[in-house]
């Protein structure tokens, strides 16, 4: 529970306006909230607080690397990401959490916990599909990647059109000699 104690942002000793917050995150970070799927990770989040009278904007960014299987040929690779993320924080008689542009603190809350949307923002902000940046460009050399390819498809567009049913032949003279 240590390690979620620095994304407490006491809000209640700062004056109006914008407070600037910066955490240093890696893997130590995700196994708090059971999330395994890293290697290893060092990602920068930086959190905006802009203190107003009567409500808080936080503004979350991110930008690091993450090390990670690709999807393809399950060879580990750093896979930058970044994102962006806005939390209004308003106060009312209980805490409530349950819209995601938003929450209510209760008004005698004199700090406000990010580990939350920190987690949900980084993991979120990877994508799906995991592809070694080497295969895009063609430099990654590994035997996965070779069997890939020895066993894929070699059909090309022109094998296709000369073996078009001889019944579309007839359909598509049809359409030409309708002029």
């Amino acid at each position: 529970m240590d390690i979620l104690k620095e994304f407490l942002i006491p809000f209640s000793g700062l004056k109006l306006g914008k407070h600037q917050f910066e955490f240093q995150v890696n893997n130590t970070f995700f196994t708090h909230f059971g999330y395994d799927e890293f290697n290893d990770s060092n990602i920068k989040m930086n959190v905006v607080l802009e203190k107003k009278s009567n409500m808080l904007e936080l503004n979350f960014s991110h930008k690091g690397i993450i090390n990670v299987p690709c999807d393809l040929t399950n060879e580990d690779f750093d896979l930058p990401i970044k994102g962006k993320m806005k939390l209004i924080v308003r106060f009312g008689d209980e805490f409530n959490d349950d819209n995601d542009e938003f929450i209510i603190l209760p008004h005698d809350e004199f700090q406000v916990n990010v580990a939350q949307y920190c987690y949900e923002m980084m993991v979120l902000s990877v994508p799906t599909k995991r592809i070694h940046t080497g295969i895009k460009d063609g430099t990654l050399q590994s035997e996965a990647l070779q069997n890939l390819e020895k066993f894929s498809p070699k059909e090309t567009k022109a094998q296709e059109i000369k073996e078009i049913d001889p019944r579309w032949e007839g359909l598509k003279k049809l359409l030409t000699d309708k002029k």
